[in-house]
């Protein structure tokens, strides 16, 4: 008979991370006790701690994910897009949807920083954290310029503090009052900060003196007999 099989370190995490996303999401950060979290991932609360020194630690963690993945999806869609413009739209559209859909991580960050405000070491624990999902950003959006030989209209580190403070600031108006808040306004400001270098990249992208030929195999002149 086959035994049963111990979920990996990996999946524990996920679990853990997963369970902590939907309690802390109902009852708060300060009214929830890791002895829920286990519960409700269905582990033992020496499985948390195995994975997590704190509910700090966990809380962080959580929000440091979903930040960093977020935004790396949205810069992501900007890549893949056929020029400048629909990526700023892309990125636009993939940040509006995510801060709708997932207002309990901005609430969230709001009580866990409304915690660290008169604790040291909180407050130091997320700002470590914050910086490294900047880090992450920065670096997502370096790439992206090098790969569209795009100059960014600020340095990357102080671009991803401009991402996240739109993203972070547009979702605290829009649960307070959901009118306020347009599906085009990110958009909009994206325009505003980076239209120049993306129309700078749209230009080259149009002008034939630095495009290659279409077809590189068959020249477009007549051969001479």
């Amino acid at each position: 008979m086959t035994g049963r099989t111990r979920p990996t370190r990996a999946e524990t995490r996920r679990r853990i991370l997963d369970a902590a996303f939907a309690v802390f999401g109902e009852q708060g950060i300060a009214a929830t006790k890791l002895t829920e979290v286990a519960a409700a991932a269905g582990l033992t609360k020496g499985a948390v701690y195995s994975s997590f020194a704190s509910k700090d630690e966990l809380v962080l963690a959580l929000m440091e994910e979903h930040a960093a993945h977020r935004l790396e999806a949205s810069l992501a869609s900007f890549a893949e897009a056929d020029d400048g413009g629909a990526g700023l739209a892309n990125v636009a559209a993939v940040l509006m949807y995510e801060m709708r859909a997932d207002a309990v991580w901005h609430r969230l960050l709001a009580e866990f920083f409304a915690m660290a405000h008169h604790d040291d070491r909180r407050r130091d624990a997320l700002r470590r954290r914050r910086r490294e999902v900047r880090d992450t950003i920065a670096r997502a959006l370096n790439r992206l310029a090098e790969g569209l030989d795009l100059e960014l209209p600020l340095p990357a580190e102080e671009f991803a503090v401009v991402l996240l403070a739109l993203s972070n600031g547009l979702a605290v108006e829009a649960d307070i009052d959901d009118e306020a808040v347009p599906d085009g306004l990110l958009g909009r400001v994206l325009t505003l900060i980076a239209g120049d270098a993306v129309a700078k990249v749209q230009a080259a992208a149009s002008d034939p003196a630095v495009q290659p030929p279409p077809e590189r195999k068959s020249p477009s002149f007549p051969r001479t007999p």
